[in-house]
């Protein structure tokens, strides 16, 4: 790893990166003790990343902290902790942020620009939120799972159920959030292969099914005894339905486990986020142009798309490139006119 460019060690004169830390920390006492122990456990973290740059916290001083000390600590969490741990990153990120910050009002840290760091620290995150991702081919084994479960292994309502989720999330590449807040009039009961829908950012759009979730949808509604208004449902629970059925009507963290209980049982890593992506892929890779995929799946901006899926652009430009350049050996073949 780059750690970057660090200043020239200047003995007696700056604290040691643990005495800053220490010092800081008694410099905040006046905090909650929970927002010093947020603080105190980014740092004890950021010893730690220190440490495997070859930096040692108890002997460098403050001018060895690395330029990019910031984005760098942020990279290094993310590949530590994983991108479902957002959350625990941007914890152990405010209490380096704080830190710097202390050190700059103090004049200990000249070498490390601020405003540079939080701007590079922006960019590096929207790469790494945007970046291309991994499309799981196996998906239509989950749901040819849940097909294929037969009543005996679960009540039949909830295979039904399951079966017209998946295939939904198959067909539609909709969000979960999306699935679960669906009507059963905005398809009206699974004679109507399309629906308005407000998506993420309260966009509405408009988003298709094919036969197959249709025919899962009319079989599960046709098996329910209820004029409930939800499209899914939680079956057997006590408790008052609420107006319409709403109270019953199913979470989007419900939608989330569906998929990994399926999964598991088809020995398949995966989500529901992981169905976008596959239909993005699909879709782009049988000619859909970006424009078209953003409409499709609702993102709220066309950057997102081509900062997710560009390189199918790419690609498409290249096989267009390959099959109508001309090389020069085939040009030179063709009979040109008396020179």
């Amino acid at each position: 790893m780059n750690s970057g460019t660090r200043f020239a060690r200047r003995p007696g004169r700056l604290p040691t990166i643990n005495k800053a830390i220490g010092d800081f920390l008694d410099a905040i006492r006046a905090k909650s003790p929970a927002t010093r122990s947020t603080y105190a456990t980014g740092l004890n973290a950021f010893r730690r990343y220190l440490e495997d740059v070859g930096i040692d916290s108890e002997l460098d001083d403050v001018g060895q902290l690395p330029r990019r000390c910031l984005q760098e600590f942020y990279l290094h969490l993310v590949d530590r902790h994983g991108r479902n741990r957002l959350a625990t990153v941007d914890t152990y990120l405010s209490g380096l942020s704080v830190f710097l910050r202390h050190l700059a009002s103090e004049e200990l840290i000249p070498h490390i620009s601020l405003e540079r760091s939080q701007a590079q620290l922006r960019r590096v995150k929207v790469e790494r939120t945007y970046r291309t991702p991994q499309v799981n081919p196996s998906l239509a084994i989950i749901v040819e799972t849940a097909n294929r479960t037969r009543p005996g292994q679960q009540p039949e309502i909830r295979i039904l159920r399951d079966r017209a989720i998946l295939n939904t999330l198959y067909a539609t590449g909709m969000r979960r959030t999306e699935v679960a807040s669906l009507n059963r009039i905005d398809i009206e009961a699974g004679h109507r292969d399309e629906a308005i829908i407000t998506g993420k950012g309260n966009r509405q759009r408009v988003v298709f099914f094919d036969q197959d979730a249709l025919g899962h949808i009319a079989a599960y509604l046709e098996k329910r005894d209820d004029n409930y208004a939800p499209l899914f449902i939680k079956h057997f629970v006590t408790g008052k339905p609420g107006h319409r059925g709403e109270n019953l009507r199913l979470s989007p963290q419900s939608i989330w486990l569906t998929v990994k209980r399926y999964a598991s049982v088809a020995g398949v890593n995966a989500s529901t986020h992981d169905f976008r992506h596959l239909k993005a892929t699909t879709l782009l890779e049988r000619g859909a142009d970006l424009s078209q995929v953003q409409d499709l799946l609702g993102h709220t901006s066309p950057e997102i798309t081509k900062k997710i899926y560009a390189h199918y652009s790419i690609e498409h430009l290249r096989s267009a490139f390959d099959r109508f350049s001309q090389p020069l050996s085939e040009a030179l073949q063709k009979p040109h006119g008396k020179r």
